[in-house]
């Protein structure tokens, strides 16, 4: 029996410029991905540390990559010193941000 879909609807939301991701980080893991749906937040786990401002650089790099926007689009606007952040993508709807991350899980096997 397959898994079911997780609902990104409680971690993505529209807002004014595009889209914002309630995000939980995991930083220092073995690799850089998004690793499911955790208290209302995507799981996001990250190889790198949590110091000088590395795991939010290196978040917005791989949102980035992910959603194919130019690094300028990508910013954490809430969080920037804890593991729960708010991540605005600019110029990105969150219907095509919800798309893109269910393909995502689709590939990583949910």
């Amino acid at each position: 029996m397959p898994l079911p879909e997780p609902d990104l609807s409680i971690a993505v939301s529209g807002c004014r410029s595009g889209t914002r991701i309630a995000c939980r980080v995991q930083p220092r893991a073995s690799r850089t991905a998004v690793a499911g749906i955790l208290g209302g937040a995507l799981k996001v786990a990250l190889t790198a540390p949590p110091v000088d401002g590395k795991a939010n650089a290196a978040l917005c790099e791989f949102f980035s990559e992910l959603f194919h926007l130019p690094k300028s689009a990508v910013s954490v606007v809430s969080g920037q010193t804890g593991r729960n952040k708010i991540v605005e993508l600019a110029g990105l709807s969150a219907g095509e941000a919800g798309k893109i991350l269910r393909e995502r899980f689709g590939n990583a096997g949910g």
